[in-house]
């Protein structure tokens, strides 16, 4: 599956198993913290995928699994807004698929426009969850504090208490939009 770069650095020739990511996000300099984060997001993430599967709708659960346990590999270097970014930074430096680095770009406060990004002193383009795997993710990492699960309702108030305030109603109305589309994607009532 991976050999090793001149820098000590697996290259990795497809998506790691469970268990190569989890291993990385330890090489990283993630906490064990960080890691029963990762895990629960996982958790979650890959149920929401199954059930959607389950519903006829094409999703790609591994990608789920993989993308939700190394979304937060930028912790290993900051815990602000910009550990997306600084994620897919260490993500591209073990040759990790696009995909995945994608997930790990998109998935912090339900996404961010261009605009909003520009004004938080990141990089003026767009954040925002693209795909499926992207916005299932990105929903679940809302949904868990530290590795604990909340309900949506709980979710939202913590949100707009600590993003909310940062990025404005427009954020908060992405993060009730997701929840919707995913509820109806999993035939949950919102």
């Amino acid at each position: 599956m991976s050999s090793i770069n001149s820098c000590g650095r697996p290259i990795l020739s497809k998506s790691p198993s469970e268990k190569e990511a989890i291993n990385l996000l330890t090489k990283a300099g993630c906490s064990p913290k960080v890691i029963r984060h990762c895990k629960a997001v996982a958790d979650l993430a890959t149920r929401t995928a199954q059930k959607i599967a389950g519903n006829g709708i094409t999703v790609d659960v591994e990608l789920v699994r993989i993308g939700a346990l190394l979304h937060d590999i930028g912790r290993a270097r900051t815990h602000e807004l910009d550990h997306a970014i600084k994620g897919a930074d260490i993500a591209r430096s073990f040759s990790l698929p696009e995909p995945i680095i994608r997930i790990i770009e998109r998935h912090s406060g339900s996404g961010m426009t261009a605009a909003e990004a520009a004004r938080l002193g990141l990089p003026k383009r767009s954040f925002l969850p693209q795909s499926l795997e992207e916005k299932i993710i990105s929903y679940s990492d809302k949904l868990i504090e530290g590795s604990q699960e909340l309900g949506f309702e709980e979710a939202l108030t913590s949100f707009s208490m600590e993003l909310g305030r940062v990025l404005g109603s427009p954020a908060i109305n992405r993060f009730k939009k997701l929840h919707n589309e995913l509820a109806a994607l999993t035939g949950a009532t919102s």
